[in-house]
């Protein structure tokens, strides 16, 4: 399939649910617990209850000095373990029960937190960040999980493969695409995967006795239920549900919302690790049980080894970042509103949060580098161009071709990892081209695609600025909005 075409596929009809931020809080409460060195029998019994899933393609790189965890939230009707939640739940979420659900990935964050589990860098992505999912092509970001769970559902089927079989290993390929997705985005080769579901929001919310929050302003939105006197009010699981769903008639829409998803995690974090939950049985319990129905992990996580690196962890060393956003009101050329992120300035923001070279190259000498080059614009001898150019800034060239692989939307740098140094510094070389992890490729190759959207050194113009398909008459800069910390006696007022 044509990697354009795939917007059009149709998905099952379902009722269209405002995601809320079932989020890092979900896996983040339950680890804070060792901070304190308390509740580790609770520990211990939810690490045995929770889903695990395998074959994600994590990257497990130890070498980067940090552990990479990449936490989702999903709009299911069903809990970690595929049991259908009640009418009773159902009625409470708002969510209905007559669609499938579970087909967008509205929150996603992407944590940081080095060996010594000394603190702790969570980065949430816009749900309409316009990216290249792997496989079909440019889209939001959300629907990387749904949109390939349902193409890969499908064949499967067409295959006479039985349902059960081809809802598990579709719903592996969704993930799976998340995560390489989320990787070729920020330049961070993912570690483990935590998906949390919508009930988790809510029971989580009560086990710790209700969320502090603080706004700005009154509000009253009914989309989203969000009906809230301003200042400072403890809200159940429920209501927490509407204030972090709300992105209608906020000021940055979506990129508000998830400044209250923050504000909301990191509260919850602060308030876990007061007295009130770490010395109530009933509350760990309860939270014990909330994260056990709720969460699923990868198999490959030693949960209770990575507890143990986070006894230095307090609520002050966990910071709340976004990415930067180019144009908060994109839209494609099929009249599909998006919000436009520039993949070089992501990873640059992303590699400098959480302590990483800030986009330089590293210190690699170029003449250490290898680099195929293969054109895959229609321009004649770009390739050849490109790699007289990097020649001339010390690299060696291998391979200088024209590219069979298929059609290529966007020019990129290619390698066994989207955190590579070596690709990253022939990248920055090019223009500040985006570096996306390729398996297959061995460690340390560098393989460049030349699109028509190339601008860089060897082209026509020699320029760096990149057309990702989306377009907007009046681009919508957005400032980026001061990070949050977890650590604060109140809550923080926001909009």
């Amino acid at each position: 399939m044509p990697e354009s075409s795939w917007a059009s596929v149709p998905l099952p009809r379902r009722r269209r649910v405002a995601s809320p931020g079932r989020v890092l809080a979900a896996v983040v409460s339950v680890l804070v617990l060792a901070a304190t060195g308390l509740g580790w029998h609770s520990v211990d019994q939810l690490v045995s209850s929770i889903e695990r899933i395998g074959n994600l393609g994590l990257g497990g790189d130890k070498s980067d000095g940090a552990t990479d965890i990449l936490m989702v939230g999903i709009d299911s009707r069903t809990d970690a373990h595929g049991n259908p939640l009640t009418q009773d739940e159902l009625a409470m979420l708002h969510a209905g029960d007559d669609g499938e659900g579970g087909l967008n990935t509205d929150t996603i964050v992407l944590i940081r937190v080095p060996n010594d589990g000394s603190s702790a860098t969570a980065i949430s992505i816009p749900r309409d960040s316009y990216v290249d999912i792997p496989g079909l092509g440019m889209g939001k970001i959300n629907s990387a999980f749904g949109s390939t769970k349902f193409l890969t559902q499908q064949k499967l089927l067409d295959k006479g493969v039985a349902p059960a079989d081809a809802e598990k290993q579709a719903t592996q390929a969704g993930r799976q695409a998340l995560v390489k997705t989320v990787a070729n985005l920020t330049g961070i080769t993912v570690d483990h995967y935590a998906e949390v579901g919508l009930l988790g929001f809510v029971l989580l919310t009560d086990a710790v006795g209700g969320v502090e929050v603080c706004l700005n302003n009154a509000v009253d939105e009914p989309l989203s239920g969000a009906d809230f006197p301003a200042g400072p009010q403890k809200l159940n699981g429920a209501q927490a549900l509407s204030f972090v769903r709300q992105r209608h008639e906020l000021p940055r829409g979506d990129l508000d919302r998830i400044v209250r998803q923050q504000v909301y995690m990191a509260q919850l974090v602060h308030q876990v690790l007061s007295a009130k939950v770490l010395t109530s049985p009933t509350r760990l319990k309860e939270l014990s049980d909330a994260v056990g129905r709720t969460v699923v992990l990868d198999d490959g996580w030693d949960v209770l080894g990575f507890l143990h690196q986070l006894q230095d962890l307090t609520g002050g060393q966990v910071k709340f970042e976004t990415i930067p956003v180019k144009d908060l009101n994109g839209w494609t050329d099929n009249g599909e509103s998006v919000v436009r992120v520039d993949p070089p300035a992501v990873q640059k923001f992303v590699a400098k949060a959480v302590g990483e070279d800030d986009g330089g190259d590293g210190g690699i000498d170029p003449s250490s580098v290898t680099v195929d080059i293969y054109n895959a614009s229609g321009t004649g001898g770009l390739a050849a161009q490109a790699a007289q150019a990097l020649a001339a800034k010390g690299f060696r060239t291998g391979t200088v071709d024209n590219w069979i692989g298929g059609p290529v939307q966007s020019s990129r740098v290619m390698a066994a990892s989207a955190g590579d140094e070596k690709a990253r510094a022939v990248a920055q070389a090019l223009g500040g081209l985006p570096v996306f992890g390729e398996q297959g490729l061995p460690p340390g190759a560098v393989r460049v695609v030349l699109a028509s959207d190339y601008s860089g050194p060897g082209s026509a113009t020699g320029g760096s600025t990149f057309d990702f398909s989306g377009s907007s008459t009046t681009a919508t800069p957005v400032p980026p909005a001061p990070p949050i910390d977890a650590g604060t006696n109140g809550p923080k007022c926001v909009n």
